[in-house]
């Protein structure tokens, strides 16, 4: 799906993932209650969740700051006007190195290609890969597939089926493309953790920084600050759709 163009609607069946059921076998979504009515064949109820999806991931276009919009504008305009840089081209052994770390349970997107096909590569396929990657570090292009995802719906976990707000969208996206992305977020990790970018207590996305540890550290500061006799406050929040709203200018500014 692409964020700016809305949500591509699909027409196929709609089959969404049981939660509870602990296993793979789909079932068919129940009937939907929209603002129109009541979505009943497979293609209304893809238009009805699609127009959900829609109305969730829009741009934030007015935040409350205009002085930092005209910032944010600014700086990504001269940005994206100055000449690239050379890019940082991908090598075999990189690309191998990716294709190792892929978890092979992951499902495929559109092109239907799983992780463990990948691993199967013979060296001349994973080179030809390295050369395709290049050509798109070289001419800051990415292929329209890679920008598409195969949306699967998931009931959440005691949510009303009748509602299309119920469903969790899951986003399958092209193997060879998440490959790509793979490489870069490698790359880029490197820096971050090289400029000391991140603090040590964000946790979130991060390798070696799991939510046990988080709760580790917590217990910890708790059981000192007890034995000490004193207080520990703690704010704990849980922002609705951040993702789906998240200001995408801002963040490249950042």
């Amino acid at each position: 799906m692409e964020r700016y163009t809305g949500i591509p609607r699909s027409r196929g069946p709609i089959a969404v993932e049981d939660d509870q059921a602990g296993d793979d076998s789909p079932y068919s979504i129940s009937t939907l209650v929209t603002p129109g009515g009541i979505a009943l064949s497979d293609s209304e109820k893809a238009e009805a969740l699609a127009d959900n999806l829609e109305a969730q991931f829009q741009p934030v276009t007015d935040p409350s700051a205009p002085a930092v919009i005209e910032t944010v504008d600014v700086v990504l305009r001269s940005y994206f006007l100055s000449p690239a840089s050379e890019p940082q081209l991908t090598t075999q052994n990189e690309v191998h190195e990716a294709i190792r770390g892929l978890k092979v349970s992951k499902a495929p997107g559109s092109n239907g290609l799983p992780n463990r096909a990948l691993k199967y590569l013979a060296k001349r396929a994973v080179s030809l890969l390295a050369c395709i990657f290049n050509a798109v570090l070289r001419t800051h292009h990415l292929p329209p597939t890679w920008k598409h995802a195969r949306v699967i719906s998931i009931l959440k976990p005691g949510k009303d089926p009748a509602q299309p707000s119920s469903y969790r969208p899951i986003s399958l996206l092209d193997t060879i493309g998440k490959l790509f992305e793979k490489i870069l977020l490698v790359r880029i990790l490197q820096v971050v953790n090289e400029r000391g970018m991140l603090r040590d207590e964000q946790f979130g996305f991060r390798p070696k920084h799991s939510t046990s540890l988080q709760l580790a550290r917590l217990v910890g500061r708790i059981t000192r600050n007890f034995g000490e006799n004193r207080q520990t406050g703690a704010v704990f929040l849980d922002v609705v759709k951040a993702f789906d709203n998240v200001w995408i200018e801002g963040l490249l500014y950042n």
